[in-house]
């Protein structure tokens, strides 16, 4: 019988992506099962371990106040066992949760016969404690879902590498905190690209930006102090078993300064050997 080495729970809001991140895991190889409650878990990994598969992903809802409470048990339950034991959490703002349940034309299943919104937020409380256990969280308001199956494949295409996996955003405080970063720098310090006539129609992406923001003392300086805070962060990430850290930098349209760093930090992490996905989450929006 092969042994199960890695089970992944995918959990988090009603209409967050679930069923989506659910496909682009069995893509990847994982035996998917949706839709079950903790504590048929066990079951399941038998089930797994008897078809002799090797990586396992479950899809859970929130549904009754033991939610949390059962999920936890039944994970350090096969973490004794020697399995890897994952939670993939997927989240999204209230405005767009409830634009895509309604287009979906369904109700929320926590809504009873309340408004949609009352499900959501029963919902989130249901779930506040789970999310805060959760290995990987991914914010998917401003993820299509080909950009939702690239966050994902970065962070379980290869579960045998082992090491740190990093996400590294840039984004614009104008459009909003991200709400899924373990990190989050404010880069409005450095001098604005946008105030220089020839370098405001391009971005972090073009060579003259990138040159621009490179140049200035104090670029260098974070970069430096960012590769000492992140390599202590692998080592205290990887002794908790913890494998994905996601990192945010910001300026204000999230094109110009935040965008140059976001590739030169991504550049040095590489090379420091974590395995790295750069996204920029608002460039394109101006």
């Amino acid at each position: 019988m092969t042994t199960l080495s890695e089970i992944v729970v995918v959990t988090g809001m009603t209409g967050a992506g679930r069923g989506s991140a659910a496909k682009v895991l069995e893509k990847l190889g994982y035996y998917v099962v949706d839709n079950i409650p903790p504590t048929l878990i066990k079951a399941v990994v038998d089930t797994a371990e008897a078809s002799e598969f090797e990586q396992l992903a479950v899809v859970v809802d929130a549904r009754s106040r033991e939610f949390f409470s059962r999920l936890v048990e039944e994970l350090e339950d096969l973490r004794e066992r020697g399995v890897s034991a994952r939670i993939l959490y997927l989240e999204a703002s209230d405005e767009v949760l409830v634009r895509r349940q309604e287009a979906a034309r369904r109700p929320h299943p926590l809504s009873r016969e309340e408004r949609l919104m009352d499900g959501f937020d029963r919902e989130r409380e249901l779930l506040r404690r789970i999310r805060g256990r959760a290995d990987l969280v991914l914010d998917t308001t401003n993820l299509n879902v080909h950009q939702l199956g690239q966050r994902i494949r970065a962070a379980f295409e290869d579960p045998t590498s082992g090491g740190l996996r990093a996400s590294v955003m840039s984004f614009g405080f104008k459009y909003g905190l991200p709400i899924d970063a373990d990190m989050v720098a404010d880069l409005r310090f450095l001098p604005n690209p946008y105030w220089v006539d020839e370098l405001r129609p391009l971005s972090g992406l073009d060579e003259p930006v990138r040159d621009f923001v490179r140049s200035q003392p104090l670029s260098e300086q974070f970069l430096e102090k960012y590769d000492e805070l992140v390599a202590i962060l692998t080592d205290g990430y990887l002794r908790e078993d913890q494998h994905f850290l996601s990192i945010a930098l910001g300026c204000t349209g999230g094109r110009h300064r935040s965008v140059a760093m976001a590739e030169a930090l991504g550049e040095r992490l590489r090379a420091h050997g974590v395995r790295v996905l750069v996204v920029h989450r608002d460039l394109g929006r101006e």
